[in-house]
């Protein structure tokens, strides 16, 4: 990874922030996005410790609006390259909340995000280049209803993540069909139950569950992070294109995750919602 430049969103903590800094260690000098300027400093700190030499760069922004997305994107797309764009931004609500823009924000911050940053950063990505999305195996449970992706009728958190990365796969596979013969991959990931602070601050009773559960059952970030890392940088899947992948395998995603007219249909939904051609 010595040298190139790996673009990730969702960087400030967990697992993200675990992948971020194994692949500055690398040598890969490392663009993230966030929202918290401490946490921001703080990620900085850790990777410039882990590779002095690198120029590493903070872009600010609240990626669940579609403005702070595009605003990014064209901030980082000011880049010569990218050789590796890591999709990990996400979050678990236990109450539903529609950004300024009327979606609903998990839907927004999950789904919509990736969809808008991949695209608006697909001029900066060669031959060679990887696209990795970070799902879960939540998504099993989840079904898309089109008539209600924002989540009007009958909100709940659990169920509302878990569509969210049903939509992570069927972005994937709809963009690795588009990026066929290009010599670019997108694939896509569950890493597992992960002992981070993820859906601690979500409110509610399943905010409490959680907590309780990850001491139990959750492994730890380091571990969580292998896959992306794998995905990242190595050679063995250099070739491989619109998977989704589990303890770095290849695993099966639910039937509705294969659907290629859902993949298609949601693909030219988020493009409406967020303008894009």
């Amino acid at each position: 990874m010595h040298g190139k430049t790996i673009v990730i969103t969702g960087a400030t903590s967990g697992i993200g922030e675990v992948a971020a800094i194994h692949l500055a260690q690398q040598g890969a000098r490392i663009v993230f996005t966030a929202r918290d300027k401490a946490r921001a400093d703080v990620t900085m700190a850790k990777l410039r410790a882990a590779n002095a030499a690198a120029a590493h760069a903070v872009h600010m922004g609240d990626l669940s609006l579609l403005a702070d997305m595009k605003r990014l994107a064209g901030e980082i797309g000011q880049e010569p390259r990218i050789d590796v764009l890591i999709n990990n931004a996400g979050a678990l609500f236990y109450a539903r909340r529609e950004t300024r823009d009327g979606l609903e924000r998990t839907f927004a911050l999950n789904h919509m995000s990736y969809f808008v940053i991949t695209n608006l950063l697909l001029p900066k990505l060669k031959r060679d280049a990887r696209i990795v999305s970070t799902s879960s195996g939540a998504h099993r449970r989840a079904k898309l209803d089109f008539s209600d992706l924002q989540s009007c009728r009958g909100y709940s958190g659990l169920p509302v993540y878990s569509k969210s990365k049903l939509c992570n796969i069927l972005f994937t596979r709809e963009l690795a069909r588009r990026l066929a013969g290009t010599g670019i991959t997108a694939n896509c990931l569950h890493p597992g139950f992960v002992a981070t602070r993820f859906g601690d601050q979500s409110g509610g009773i399943g905010s409490l569950l959680v907590r309780a559960a990850k001491p139990i059952a959750g492994i730890s970030p380091e571990e969580g992070a292998r896959t992306i890392l794998y995905l990242a940088s190595s050679p063995e899947v250099a070739n491989v294109n619109g998977e989704y992948f589990y303890e770095c395998k290849v695993a099966g995603p639910t039937a509705e995750a294969r659907n290629d007219a859902d993949a298609k249909k949601l693909w030219d939904v988020s493009a409406q919602l967020a303008g894009l051609g």
